[in-house]
């Protein structure tokens, strides 16, 4: 997070859009492949481009949590996949998983609790809300949340670990149905009804990107110590 999100030597994205205009994958742009879809599947995928306001979440909640998505995202700059948009519209439209711990209350409750609990450990630092707390203090703050160590408060309320895995599923499932995180990591799009015609290993469809950046993002992660959120790689 924070610095650790452009590593030097990422190239600059120059065709289409990525959060944060970087990526492995420069000169690829998967809504090029738009005419290929058929129209249901168009229709859904160029929606994400423009999310609905939102309905869920109050205000309040909207700033913190926002700030969450993009502070356990690495969005740092514009632009950035507008996550939280795509969870209050989940949350909104009760497209629920059908499933929850025995422990934790329902997602949309799940959720609230989360943003009370992050103002909370934002104002034992002493920012005023988790969206006002410095950078630092935000990583800080998630760090803990991540590693089930707040405690008191909101935080009673709910275990903490199973409180995180609930919101991240969503988080992560929400950027990467997006095509600017597609582009981000080179996937080439939905298939249908084209289909794919190169399925050997290290094979690549006509129409997807070259990876520009040599580094096996696993080891160099661990090389460069990036997986220690709250400490920031020169």
């Amino acid at each position: 997070m924070g610095g650790a999100g452009d590593p030097e030597g990422l190239p600059r994205q120059r065709r289409g859009t990525t959060p944060q205009m970087h990526g492995r994958y420069p000169d690829f742009d998967v809504l090029e492949q738009a005419p290929h879809w058929d129209e249901v599947t168009r229709r859904v995928v160029l929606a994400r481009l423009d999310p609905p306001a939102p309905r869920f979440f109050t205000k309040a909640e909207t700033r913190t949590l926002g700030a969450f998505c993009d502070t356990v995202l690495a969005q740092d700059r514009e632009p950035r996949v507008a996550v939280l948009a795509f969870v209050d519209a989940k949350l909104f439209e009760r497209r629920l998983d059908g499933f929850q711990y025995a422990d934790m209350p329902g997602d949309g409750e799940a959720w609230r609790l989360v943003a009370r609990g992050l103002d909370e450990a934002a104002g034992e630092r002493g920012a005023r809300s988790f969206a006002e707390a410095a950078t630092e203090d935000r990583l800080a703050v998630c760090e803990a949340f991540a590693e089930g160590r707040l405690a008191g408060g909101t935080w009673d309320r709910i275990p903490v670990a199973h409180a995180w895995t609930v919101v991240m599923r969503t988080v992560l499932a929400a950027f990467y149905s997006h095509p600017w995180a597609w582009n981000e990591i080179g996937f080439g799009g939905p298939a249908y009804p084209r289909g794919y015609m190169r399925l050997g290993i290290g094979q690549r469809e006509p129409w997807e990107g070259d990876d520009e950046f040599p580094l096996d993002p696993v080891p160099d992660v661990r090389e460069r110590d990036l997986d220690h959120p709250t400490e920031t790689a020169e």
